[in-house]
């Protein structure tokens, strides 16, 4: 089974994630500790709560050289929800800066007549990069779990990889480079498709047999 390192800075919903990686069929690991996060086929980086405590667990725990580390090692890595978020430059939430990973900014949804913020609930998403591993075997246009009142805007528009509407504002539900994946919504409770996302991401850890000293990008291209 692919063994999977769920990073606790104590402020993931670490119960919920792992379950759902879990019933994926990986081997979840809750960890802070970077020779674990090191050894890992994988790594996922939950979040729920603000940008600015966040980072600041992490910096306290000595977490963000790890993570850059295990991102630029080439083995897979899912960020979910605010562990989306962080890894952007800045955030309107806050003063913190981010991990600098994906260049671009945290933004919070304008307010306008009709629409709720936070944006809560299953909503549509549009798939940007239809050949991405983790969409594979979705149905078109799948329903996800949101929860969240800031979404990112990355400077580079080709590393979206999917698209969400709420209201009139159209913004990035997903990002995908390289070995990096990260979501806005929550796959850990969205019903089949999320559950189907996670399947598909534990498949590609075992597919590509990656070791802690991978190197080569292996996405598949979407071009």
């Amino acid at each position: 089974m692919a063994t999977i390192a769920v990073i606790d800075y104590d402020m993931g919903n670490l119960h919920s994630a792992c379950k759902g990686l879990e019933k994926a069929g990986a081997t979840p690991e809750i960890t802070d500790s970077p020779q674990d996060i090191a050894r890992a086929d994988a790594v996922v980086l939950p979040g729920v709560g603000a940008f600015d405590p966040t980072m600041e667990h992490i910096r306290t725990r000595h977490l963000e050289a790890p993570i850059k580390e295990a991102i630029a090692s080439g083995k897979p890595f899912l960020g979910i929800c605010l562990g989306l978020q962080i890894l952007f430059d800045l955030s309107e939430e806050g003063q913190e800066p981010g991990l600098g990973i994906i260049s671009g900014m945290v933004r919070r949804f304008r307010s306008e007549p009709g629409i709720t913020i936070p944006h809560m609930g299953w909503n549509q998403l549009e798939l940007t990069q239809p050949y991405l591993p983790l969409w594979q075997q979705l149905t078109p246009n799948p329903y996800v779990y949101f929860v969240h009142s800031y979404y990112v805007d990355p400077v580079d528009p080709s590393v979206r990889a999917a698209m969400v509407t709420h209201g009139s504002q159209r913004v990035t539900a997903a990002i995908a480079h390289d070995n990096l994946m990260a979501v806005q919504f929550h796959p850990e409770k969205s019903a089949d498709n999320g559950l189907q996302i996670l399947c598909n991401f534990v498949s590609l850890v075992r597919s590509r047999g990656v070791s802690r000293n991978a190197s080569t990008p292996y996405l598949a291209s979407n071009t």
